[in-house]
């Protein structure tokens, strides 16, 4: 089952990604490697069009990822969500009422222990499973943590994207446009 009504949150990384993102009939999206500067005239443009983008924090040019810079972007932006690989940023957009998604890089055993114990203390609303080709550990961290999953990095085809899901992602993060373009959501 899906999240948003979306089985893709396009991930922009390109600011003419994110116009065809605007256009696109999904709501909601991920903005990656965005320059400070031209975060507010994208989150003015997002909010005109309706579109709930979540921020990732870890990514922004020029903005240190840290408790601070997370709430001068929750205060003055209003993102929907922030995507973060960092305790201190999820915690703070929570506190700010915004929604998080905690990143999780699944590279042997010791780091999914210490992705527990980490998703323990902050309580992220999402977590994000990298990379997303792994259905086993989807439906693992999904058990182990009652949470919503989605699965990103290296998913690159349609059965790709069909395996995560069925391994109980919620939803696929995504720059391929051509995935955007397959699985866009009914206009």
């Amino acid at each position: 089952m899906t999240y948003f009504g979306q089985k893709i949150l396009p991930s922009v990384r390109k600011l003419e990604d994110f116009e065809k993102m605007l256009k696109s009939p999904y709501e909601y999206g991920v903005l990656l490697e965005m320059h400070v500067s031209r975060l507010k005239a994208v989150y003015e443009l997002a909010h005109r069009y309706d579109k709930k983008m979540f921020l990732h924090m870890d990514l922004v040019q020029g903005l240190k990822n840290d408790e601070y810079a997370t709430e001068y972007v929750c205060q003055e932006l209003k993102p929907y969500g922030v995507i973060s690989t960092k305790a201190s940023v999820i915690v703070k957009a929570r506190q700010k009422k915004v929604k998080t998604m905690q990143r999780m890089f699944l590279l042997d055993s010791s780091s999914l222990e210490k992705s527990y114990q980490l998703m323990e203390r902050t309580q992220p609303d999402y977590i994000e499973v990298l990379p997303g080709l792994m259905p086993k550990y989807i439906e693992e961290v999904k058990r182990q943590t009652g949470k919503l999953v989605f699965a990103g990095g290296l998913i690159d085809t349609v059965e790709e994207v069909e395996q995560a899901i069925a391994a109980g992602a919620s939803s696929i993060t995504t720059s391929n446009k051509e995935l955007w373009k397959y699985f866009e959501p009914n206009k």
